[in-house]
């Protein structure tokens, strides 16, 4: 981008008033006059010493152009790696004095107006090298721009902060800045000054903690971090830039000069229609993904797949398997495998692991153009204690509470965000704006709500602080969600944003004008392992646990559910969906074919972590491809060809989606029948007719001559059976489909006359 901002800077004392890149364009070109450089000139010994020793807070003060007298100029620089420099005026060169052993040079020079120059450094192999000096350039920052950062929902944090491509006065660079309002000095290191904090010190904009320095003709790709030290003069460890749009691969930890992102987006198509999109009412099936775990290349190492590799494997899978959108668990860059992505560091950049930013968005892509939303498990509950990262940033505690009974996390032994902090939430809120803006990305899956909503979450009396009224509800962190929600639902019409809650807090998506969090939708925790719980059980006893089927309908509209089978319940010993079903192989298939068609065919919209929907036997491990080859058995490529089968009757057939929120468009048809763990219930869609009865028997004996009732008269087409042969199974059925009769049943006047398959579960379409 373009920055109308000034080139040069007035000598010290530092001023606000800008010297513009026109007033800087018009310099005289007259040759210079060498004068002899005086020890005692604008100049004061203890100034020098600090800025060589990395200790002097306003570097502008010292460094770059100042003139010391009428039509006198000095250029000082630090060129630590020079044994000789020179200041270039035109075709004049001026050699300058080395001040200080450890590189300090000063060349002084008589001039009518302000210099237009460049240093030459002759280094210690003989090779020169000559550029442009930072310190010429002013001011890069408006003081309006500053002040936005602490408003929270606008996105002025990935506009000003971080390395920012820019061109001033014609001259191509990056400007960095960072927010670190108490530290003493702040400096940008990296591949390209040899690491050395000496070499490019920042300029503090004091009332908004900001330092800021433009660096000319600095390389995209450059690896670079902040050198800081922090207000007791304490030298931190190196940081990563919290604003970085490209990091390192790990286990390295710089980030990477990249501008913000660019990409060549050729979804015009699904963005213009995403806009008009009607989440509650439309079909909505997510395929949970862990990038790093879905396929490797065993013939290289077990390297991972690209995100163009994925583009180009994973994507047409999730469309012919009938998913309408991507889930990828957290791609925000973070240090350590095992935590799956959700310790990140670098919230604005995406994994290096997998490839560059712009490789990220032709997955982003290549998704849109294939009709897929990509959705992304993002982390603002807690960030890790990393010396690189967030915490302690500028020697205090910044982004986290200073109290450990507020910003520590016991559970997962990491910090948690003040979310009190106006600038802590701006940044997080900013960060949301950025991943449906800027990557085009349909959703939010918000980590852990439940840990942000409760001040006494995990734990015990006396290792939490109560909220101002004495309650254990976070008052900050409930501020900044319904903040974020409406940013979000404000400027990325048609996107999402979903709550992972666990608890029965009211209202979590429901809009913020009536009290709620503003979501668009909360995970069915509760769902999950209740149903989980049931079918786990041998079916002699699932007669005595009805009611973990039946117990979620009586709140099954209280919110925007999603019903999600996530990568929690395959992790940690919990063994995988598969191997949570009793019996022998054949009866663990039939138990997991009925429990998805019962899901499927249950009100909410659905969530399925890969592997599930072909049966992966053992349980999800993150550093390796999940088991393809299982899909040469009969039973799990049947499996999977049911879970495709499933998506696609329940994206076609409104009444298994329109009113997935609506209490009206449910109607129970059989809840008691507990004795032969036998279930059934009708869907309707928004138009008259538009009905499905869904039916789940979930013991091993076929039931031949089950009545049911249902809600009109007509034919009812067999859409689904888990028990089909092509699924595995044992090709129980009632011959596609089953005309209902006039005769009064379950308080219903008509009436279908069933075979139940043994633990199957069926699927009709009323037609006509």
């Amino acid at each position: 981008m373009t920055v109308d901002a000034p080139r040069t800077r007035p000598p010290a004392p530092p001023s606000r008033m800008p010297q513009t890149a026109a007033m800087h364009a018009n310099a005289s070109s007259e040759p210079a006059r060498i004068v002899t450089p005086s020890r005692h000139a604008g100049l004061h010994p203890d100034a020098v010493e600090a800025i060589m020793a990395a200790n002097h807070g306003d570097p502008f003060a010292v460094l770059g152009p100042h003139e010391i007298g009428p039509g006198q100029w000095e250029v000082r620089a630090v060129l630590p790696e020079a044994r000789a420099a020179a200041v270039i005026l035109g075709d004049t060169r001026i050699e300058m004095e080395r001040r200080h052993p450890a590189g300090f040079f000063v060349g002084a020079f008589a001039h009518d107006r302000r210099p237009d120059y460049r240093i030459a450094v002759e280094a210690w192999d003989n090779t020169e090298r000559v550029r442009r000096d930072p310190y010429e350039f002013g001011e890069t920052l408006d003081q309006d721009e500053i002040h936005l950062l602490r408003d929270v929902g606008n996105d002025a944090v990935q506009r000003v902060l971080g390395a920012q491509g820019v061109t001033i006065g014609g001259i191509e660079g990056f400007r960095f800045a960072v927010w670190a309002p108490n530290a003493r000095r702040v400096s940008v290191v990296g591949d390209f000054n040899d690491w050395d904090g000496r070499r490019h010190p920042m300029r503090l904009w004091h009332d908004g903690g900001v330092w800021e320095l433009f660096i000319p003709d600095l390389p995209k790709g450059t690896n670079y971090k902040f050198e800081i030290r922090g207000p007791d003069g304490t030298l931190l460890p190196l940081k990563a830039d919290p604003v970085a749009f490209a990091s390192q691969q790990p286990p390295e930890t710089a980030s990477r000069v990249n501008g913000r992102p660019a990409p060549r987006w050729h979804d015009a198509a699904w963005m213009t229609g995403r806009g008009k999109a009607d989440h509650r009412h439309s079909p909505i099936s997510i395929y949970e993904v862990h990038l790093g775990s879905w396929a490797r290349v065993p013939e290289e190492g077990n390297r991972y797949l690209t995100y163009r590799e994925l583009a180009q494997r994973l994507i047409p899978y999730v469309k012919e398997m009938g998913f309408t959108h991507i889930e990828l668990l957290p791609i925000t860059e973070h240090p350590f495998d095992g935590s799956w992505g959700y310790q990140p560091v670098s919230l604005f950049a995406p994994t290096s692991r997998f490839g560059a930013p712009e490789d990220f968005a032709e997955f982003v892509n290549a998704a849109h153009e294939a009709g897929i939303g990509v959705l992304l498990d993002w982390v603002p509950g807690h960030f890790p204690l990393d010396a690189h990262g967030l915490g302690l940033f500028d020697g205090t505690h910044l982004y986290e509470h200073a109290d450990p009974r507020q910003g520590f996390h016991q559970d997962w032994g990491t910090y948690i965000y003040n979310f009190g902090r106006t600038e802590v939430a701006a940044f997080l809120a900013a960060n949301a704006r950025f991943w449906l803006e800027e990557y085009h990305l349909d959703g939010l899956r918000v980590d852990a709500v439940a840990s942000m909503l409760y001040l006494d979450y995990s734990r015990r009396p006396g290792e939490w602080v109560p909220n101002q009224y004495g309650g254990n509800e976070n008052l900050d962190a409930i501020d900044f969600m319904r903040r974020t929600n409406e940013a979000t639902y404000s400027h990325a019409p048609g996107t999402m944003t979903v709550a992972e809650e666990s608890t029965s807090w009211p209202g979590v998506s429901h809009p913020t004008y009536t009290g709620g969090l503003g979501f668009g939708f909360k995970w069915n925790m509760g769902w999950m392992h209740d149903t989980l719980r049931f079918i786990a059980k041998d079916p002699i006893h699932r007669r005595y646990h009805h009611n973990d089927l039946t117990f979620g309908l009586l709140y099954a509209f209280s919110e925007n559910f999603i019903l999600p089978l996530s990568h929690d319940e395959v992790v940690h010993g919990k063994g995988s969906l598969f191997g949570k079903m009793p019996g022998d192989r054949w009866q663990k298939f039939a138990n997991l074919r009925a429990y998805l068609g019962f899901m499927w065919g249950h009100p909410g919209k659905k969530l399925l972590f890969m592997g599930g929907e072909f049966g992966q036997e053992r349980e999800w491990n993150h550093n390796q491809s999940l088991d393809w080859h299982l899909l040469e058995d009969r039973f799990h490529a049947g499996l999977k060809d049911l879970v495709r089968d499933l998506n696609r009757l329940y994206v076609g057939t409104p009444a298994l989606h329109a009113r997935d929120t609506e209490a009206a468009g449910f109607q129970w048809l059989v809840a008691d029948d507990a004795d032969n763990s036998v279930i059934a219930w009708a869907r309707k869609g928004r138009h008259e007719g538009e009905i499905a009865v869904v039916v789940s028997n979930f013991t091993p004996v076929p039931r031949h001559g089950y009545r049911i009732g249902v809600p009109a008269p007509g034919y009812y087409r067999e859409a689904i059976n888990t028990d089909a042969a092509a699924y595995g199974g044992g090709n129980v059925g009632n011959y596609g489909g089953v005309e209902a009769l006039c005769e009064p049943s379950h308080g219903q006047d008509c009436s279908l006359c069933l075979s139940l398959p043994p633990l199957g579960t069926l699927i009709f379409v009323r037609e006509g």
